[in-house]
């Protein structure tokens, strides 16, 4: 019984170590416009939500980084400790949003592979999915079965699943879930892909005629496949 609480204190710092190392990574991916090896799929984007809000927050620290400068010039110690945080924090917030960039959602034959920065990566058999929906929701509240994965606090695809599949949090916290809410940065094209690649079972009943605003669903039109832009 006493394992328990042992192993979750080395799981724990291990896997934030983890984390941060994945962002650096991206970061040297980023500034060489490369993504993080997935393997053959289309990759659909979800950074541009929050891209203008991260700059944001990495150009609030640098000026934080100056002020201190300036406050504690007196006490080069104390300056040294606050310059090396500062420009830690600096990194990671870009590498936040290089992850975001390098490591897109992508789309297989077999299956959904939905990422978020370094820190989500989820794999969904199409298999699986029995719907998917078009939905932009701005408020998410944590319920039992449901993972929501939003990029500036919005969700655009809801998945829902005929069987619940297991999703690890960073901190290595298994939760099986049966609905799956994300964003992307071109949400149309990528449900018009997922019903290419796995249509619904067919319903006997006349449904009501499609939004004149709806994409297409051809099934003889290419799979759209833009990879994600750098």
């Amino acid at each position: 019984m006493s394992a328990g609480p042992g192993r979750a204190a080395t799981r724990i710092p291990f896997a934030l170590l983890r984390h941060e190392l994945r962002l650096l990574v991206s970061i040297a991916h980023w500034t060489t416009r490369r993504t993080h090896p997935s393997g053959e799929g289309c990759a659909y984007g979800y950074a541009r939500g929050e891209g203008a809000l991260l700059f944001g927050l990495a150009f609030v620290c640098v000026v934080e980084a100056a002020g201190a400068a300036v406050l504690l010039r007196e006490w080069p110690v104390a300056h040294g400790i606050a310059l090396v945080l500062d420009v830690y924090t600096v990194l990671m917030v870009v590498g936040l949003h290089a992850a975001s960039v390098t490591r897109p959602h992508v789309l297989t034959p077999t299956a959904l592979r939905l990422r978020r920065a370094a820190h989500v990566d989820l794999t969904v058999p199409l298999e699986h999915i029995v719907a998917v929906r078009r939905e932009l929701r701005t408020t998410h509240e944590p319920r039992e079965g449901e993972l929501d994965i939003p990029v500036a606090a919005q969700t655009t695809v809801t998945l829902e699943l005929n069987t619940p599949i297991i999703h690890v949090s960073l901190l290595g916290r298994p939760k099986e879930v049966h609905l799956i809410r994300f964003h992307a940065q071109e949400p149309d094209r990528l449900v018009v892909a997922l019903r290419r690649q796995h249509p619904p079972p067919r319903d006997p009943a006349p449904r009501d005629p499609a939004p004149p605003d709806a994409a297409p669903t051809d099934p003889r039109a290419p799979w759209p496949c833009d990879p994600v832009t750098l």
